[in-house]
């Protein structure tokens, strides 16, 4: 029997960098179109924290192009053509991740994922890794019209698992899932085990908390448990 107990209501995860580490398959995905051009693939080290922008992160990363390029379009498809054909070879949860979600469980405190990756990669990934069969609510960044650092995603998967944003936590690994948190009116947790992609530190992005792993939740989540 479990007597953990606490505050919150609801614990809400990025998916990409806090949830899943799944940058592996991501870079893979990106290093697929260097090599069919005849270019030398990239270290994944150095890909890694781009993992964390999505598409427009590891292209910018792999060829040095924004949004706005000529090539970027048709490197994107490309890229998420690769992609979807290998969503989980290397991609797994984070070490804890898989002890702290069966916590949470034990503790009927309901979690959910919030991620800007698309419903298209979003819905299989989680259904291959058993999470969205466990997850109170799932939203992507084309569930609603608008993706993080917007708040609404938030408040979506907080509606959908039916429990108050105000006494819930959002945690993830970049400064836009802070602010949607903030927005959301969530208690923030900067996961720096993450990929981090932006500029600034995990130190500079305003959340209430950090944490070095998964299971540093635990005590946020449950002060008393001693």
């Amino acid at each position: 029997m479990n007597n953990l107990s606490s505050p919150y209501h609801g614990i809400f995860f990025d998916l990409d960098g806090t949830l899943a580490d799944t940058a592996p398959d991501l870079v893979a995905a990106t290093n697929q179109l260097l090599v069919a051009r005849n270019l030398a693939p990239k270290p994944y080290k150095f890909l890694r924290p781009y993992a964390s922008a999505g598409a427009r992160g590891l292209l910018e990363g792999a060829f040095g192009i924004a949004t706005d390029h000529p090539d970027y379009i048709t490197l994107r498809d490309e890229f998420m053509s690769n992609y979807e054909k290998a969503l989980l070879v290397h991609s797994r949860l984070f070490d804890g991740m898989d002890h702290l979600l069966e916590q949470l469980e034990q503790a009927n405190l309901p979690w959910g994922i919030v991620t800007n990756k698309s419903e298209r990669f979003t819905h299989p990934l989680t259904e291959l890794m058993g999470l969205r069969q466990r997850a109170a609510s799932t939203v992507s960044g084309d569930t609603t019209p608008h993706p993080k650092p917007h708040p609404e995603p938030i408040l979506h998967a907080a509606r959908i698992a039916n429990v108050d944003p105000t006494k819930s936590i959002y945690v993830g690994d970049d400064i836009r899932d802070v602010i949607a948190g903030k927005a959301a009116g969530m208690l923030t947790v900067a996961a720096a085990y993450g990929y981090c992609g932006c500029k600034e530190p995990p130190e500079a992005w305003g959340a209430d908390y950090i944490i070095q792993s998964p299971l540093d939740l635990l005590q946020i989540i449950f002060p008393n448990r001693g």
